[in-house]
């Protein structure tokens, strides 16, 4: 949606920065996490510092899933439907999230996996089909770079008002580093993995198809702009449709199904985060220590519907215009979370005396400063740039609090063994190829 907006092929950043930031997360975080046994991401914090960061991370995750994430999946959902089959927007994303949470509270975390490989393979090979297609319709791959030649740009000037290239220096960093290396949602899948490698390859795989993505979703954005320009009313309708006007019926089935699919594995892993923090962050943690397996299983399908419900009532409004699309409102949104955390995180592995109010510090600050440079004086400032200011006044909060009253001792953290910690070589010569790759697309698109 964002490509068919302002932003045109800038917007791939987020997937190309993305790919680095997945790099760093398969070689220097994921080891820290697997070496400890962590179950949940939450949980690091309170092997680094205390109880109290642990327990204010998972608060501010489960509100963010709820509200944003799951909010806005379900909304690009029921917007498919509702701009292909004319289904009213409130009742599709009722549909959509009464069959994402029936299958992820039976299911568990093995059919969020499986949905996943099936629906993501579905999901990328109807991507291909839409971008072939796409070309054909706007007189081929010349013809789409020279009418677009202005919308194919990864740098974009000081003064653009989504991506500027100075939020490329520090701004977009903070939310690729949380999302992909410090959420409950993706890092399930590589803390459940039997190797360190075997975790390692799955990250680094992840990062290649990272390469691919923007020109499957973005280019096709942009040909959306191009062939039905009058008939867009909102930036989130781009590829909606795209399939309605430009796919064939015999392929519109599967590229329906190819895009109910990557939301439906969105929701699923979402809910299954969600829930799994609540149980076993704050419920298990904070109120029932001694709570039975079965009852933990039980109070994660309560609150998957619980999760559903609130996203189903909050989705249907995210259509205005004051939210700037579903893309902007998740990222926008996140930042009141992404840079404590992520400061937190990196805080606490460099300097081994950062003490508990640290963290704690960080975490609390990051909601009341960012949400100060969101008055109407800070107007001038785009989002990606706010949270820059954040982190780094964060970092100095952390800085002074760690000054003021160091551990005594530097911080050793627990190691559960059986795990080798040492990357090995293809790993680093895949991650390496990966950073090669993506500086020289923007060498490209520059």
């Amino acid at each position: 949606g964002q490509s068919a907006g302002h932003v045109g092929m800038a917007v791939a950043s987020y997937e190309w920065i993305a790919a680095i930031t997945l790099v760093f997360v398969a070689i220097f975080f994921l080891p820290k996490f697997l070496k400890i046994g962590i179950f949940t991401i939450p949980e690091f914090l309170e092997h680094r510092y205390n109880a109290i960061p642990r327990a204010i991370m998972a608060f501010y995750t489960v509100i963010i899933y709820v509200a944003v994430t799951i909010a806005a999946v379900l909304y690009s959902g029921g917007l498919t439907l509702h701009t292909i089959f004319g289904i009213d927007l409130t009742l599709a994303v009722w549909i959509i999230g009464i069959i994402a949470a029936f299958y992820t509270a039976y299911g568990g975390l093995k059919a969020v996996i499986w949905a996943d490989l099936i629906q993501g393979s579905a999901l990328i090979i109807g991507g291909g089909i839409t971008m072939v297609l796409g070309f054909i319709a706007v007189g081929g791959v010349d013809n789409f770079l020279q009418t677009n030649a202005d919308r194919l740009h990864m740098v974009l000037p000081a003064s653009h008002i989504e991506i500027p290239w100075t939020a490329l220096l520090l701004g977009i960093w903070i939310p690729n580093f949380y999302y992909w290396g410090f959420n409950q949602y993706i890092m399930q899948r590589t803390l459940g993995a039997r190797s360190l490698k075997q975790g390692q390859m799955g990250v680094i795989f992840a990062a290649g198809l990272k390469l691919l993505i923007p020109f499957m979703v973005v280019f096709p954005g942009i040909m959306a702009l191009q062939l039905y320009r009058d008939q867009l009313v909102t930036a989130d309708a781009a590829y909606p449709l795209l399939i309605k006007n430009l796919i064939p019926a015999g392929l519109k089935g599967f590229m329906f199904a190819a895009i109910f699919g990557a939301v439906m594995s969105s929701l699923d892993s979402m809910l299954n985060s969600a829930s799994t923090i609540f149980t076993m962050d704050l419920y298990k943690r904070h109120f029932k220590k001694a709570a039975s397996h079965k009852s933990l299983i039980l109070i994660g399908r309560i609150m998957t519907v619980v999760f559903v419900l609130i996203g189903c009532l909050i989705a249907p409004q995210l259509g205005h215009p004051k939210f700037m699309g579903i893309f902007h409102y998740i990222q926008d949104f996140q930042g009141y979370i992404s840079p404590g955390i992520l400061a937190a995180f990196v805080f606490g592995l460099i300097f081994k005396r950062a003490p508990a109010s640290a963290a704690i510090t960080a975490l609390i600050l990051n909601v009341p400063v960012y949400g100060i440079l969101h008055l109407h004086a800070f107007d001038h400032i785009v989002f990606l740039n706010k949270m820059a200011i954040t982190f780094v006044i964060l970092i100095l909060a952390m800085t002074i609090v760690t000054l003021l009253k160091p551990l005594r001792e530097p911080k050793i953290l627990p190691s559960k063994g059986g795990i080798d910690m040492k990357p090995s070589s293809s790993v680093v010569w895949l991650g390496a190829a990966v950073i090669a790759v993506t500086i020289a697309l923007y060498i490209i698109f520059w």
